[in-house]
């Protein structure tokens, strides 16, 4: 896609003549900070917690509304972040995982379509397939039968979805290089050990994946300026 073109410093993503850029991050900052500053305890679930925790991903929806260039690139991102919010929601119940963890896959599969399949480099997938089956020789033995072939589904997802983002580099690498520390952290947490700081490291990473992934899609021509 043309959209390609997004590998770029990150200071490219704030030029001075598009002030709006910072103006509409301003909703994302304060959002994020409201849901670390209220903290809602995990083991009390409610739509109030579930807003809390989706407001971040919603205001990176409206962000792209109101700067993002237009065009299928931004249209799959906002897609990737809709179903991102579903999967937030579904998260606060515990009951709900594999719902959430559906949502989130079809999440990647919104950015694997966005990043698509040129350049191929099979010696990058070949590094993150290696890297995620040894992930995944810690893992299997923690999880119950029904919960092992969708958790191998979602991380051949995630996987792919990785490969792709760091043959784009720029923002989409390390965007996706946190998503998934945010995914393995938050699977040996819930599977195999409770980890101290999890959460916290969970959700920053988490909401620094979906920022990166959301300015990726920023491209000085095609900048709204209204």
């Amino acid at each position: 896609m043309d959209a390609r073109k997004e590998g770029l410093p990150l200071k490219t993503f704030f030029p001075d003549q598009h002030p709006q850029v910072r103006r509409w991050l301003v909703p994302f900052i304060l959002a994020c900070s409201l849901y670390f500053l209220l903290w809602i305890p995990e083991d009390q679930p409610s739509w109030v917690s579930a807003l809390v925790k989706c407001q971040p991903i919603l205001c990176l929806l409206v962000f792209l509304w109101a700067v993002g260039p237009g065009g299928s690139y931004t249209w799959l991102l906002q897609g990737a972040l809709v179903c991102s919010a579903v999967g937030d929601a579904c998260l606060i119940w515990p009951e709900a995982f594999l719902y959430g963890m559906a949502a989130f896959s079809a999440a990647h599969l919104f950015y694997l379509w966005a990043f698509g399949l040129s350049p191929l480099k099979p010696g990058l997938l070949l590094f993150t397939t290696l890297a995620s089956l040894i992930y995944d020789i810690f893992l299997l033995p923690h999880l119950e039968l029904n919960m092992a072939l969708p958790v191998l589904a979602y991380g051949l997802i995630l996987n792919s979805m990785l490969w792709r983002s760091l043959v784009w580099g720029g923002s989409v690498g390390w965007g996706a290089v946190l998503f998934t520390v945010s995914d393995g952290v938050l699977a040996w947490n819930t599977f195999v050990h409770s980890l101290p700081f999890a959460r916290i490291v969970i959700m920053s990473t988490y909401y620094a994946a979906q920022l990166l992934f959301t300015l990726s899609a920023i491209r000085h021509p095609g900048l709204k300026t209204h």
